[in-house]
């Protein structure tokens, strides 16, 4: 029994050293990045890191700043109602609806009174200008005889429409599969393993100088401590200088990115081809039935 006591306290005593060196060491690059923020340090105290390293760091800085600017935009694919703001009322509609259906449905078998019912739940159809051009249209349509020009013309124009609709829609899937996804993959994972590759280089290279400015004011007798530091350190950052590069190295020759890239441009073509092809024909149609309208206008006001 008294020799696992005295096990226990040499682990014991050996863990309570670690953590004070490591907290020490924590300690010392804090106040070593405080001094140099301050300008206290003199550049030629501060180490110099490769110019190879300095070079990846300023691409990849770039390669992620070029994802955030274009993220910041075609993020909007991920909600239907990008270009039609007015939707919002057609929301709040939808909104009602189903708060009055749930309140009708705790309120039966009770005294209280029912709401009125509301009118059967239509098929949902995404928020978009496409989808409320086709509805609008419709509607209208639906509203003149059948063998009114203007109501065929409408009614024309609502099927090209919904053609361009579920084109849109096909688009905004393709967008968030093979662009916003693979995308945000690229910024969470390769470049934000490399950003932190580079703090580790940071937090080494500040704790190396640390060490050296402890170096300098050891007394003599803590010097040859001090100095086995500096060497630990030192062989600290070239390691992880070296991993950082590597993983640097790894983000920019991806070619993912420029492959995403290609795949939002071909979503955004074949919606684009597809709305083209669509209003190409109706116009065609719609034209016809203008000039047959005025021909009818002019020999009627002849007459």
């Amino acid at each position: 029994m008294e020799g696992w006591n005295k096990l226990q306290t040499g682990f014991g005593s050996l863990n309570l050293g670690q953590s004070a060196n490591k907290f020490a060491k924590g300690f010392n690059s804090s106040v070593q990045a405080t001094r140099e923020r301050l300008g206290q340090i003199a550049p030629d105290e501060i180490t110099e890191l490769p110019q190879e390293y300095k070079d990846l760091e300023a691409r990849v800085d770039a390669l992620r700043q070029a994802h955030l600017n274009l993220l910041k935009i075609t993020r909007v694919y991920e909600s239907d109602s990008y270009d039609y703001p007015t939707q919002i009322q057609e929301s709040l509609q939808d909104l009602t609806t189903s708060l009055n259906s749930s309140l009708a449905s705790l309120t039966k078998g009770t005294n209280l009174p029912t709401p009125a019912s509301p009118p059967p739940a239509a098929q949902y159809q995404p928020k978009t200008l496409p989808h409320a051009l086709a509805r609008a249209a419709t509607t209208a349509g639906a509203s003149l005889p059948e063998d009114d020009k203007l109501g065929k013309g409408l009614r024309e124009y609502a099927g090209a429409w919904e053609k361009i609709a579920s084109a849109r829609v096909t688009q905004d899937q393709q967008i968030r599969a093979g662009f916003l996804g693979p995308w945000q993959t690229t910024l969470s994972a390769s470049v934000d393993v490399a950003m932190k590759a580079r703090a580790a280089v940071r937090a080494s290279r500040l704790e190396l100088d640390a060490a050296k400015q402890t170096l300098k004011r050891s007394a003599p007798a803590k010097q040859e401590q001090a100095r086995l530091e500096v060497e630990n350190a030192e062989d600290d950052l070239v390691q992880k200088t070296e991993v950082a590069i590597t993983l640097m190295k790894t983000v920019l020759d991806n070619p993912e990115p420029i492959k995403n890239l290609n795949e939002l441009c071909k979503a955004q073509l074949l919606y684009q081809a597809a709305a083209a092809e669509a209003l190409s024909t109706v116009q065609g149609e719609i034209e016809e039935l203008a000039v047959a309208a005025e021909g009818e206008y002019r020999k009627s006001r002849d007459h």
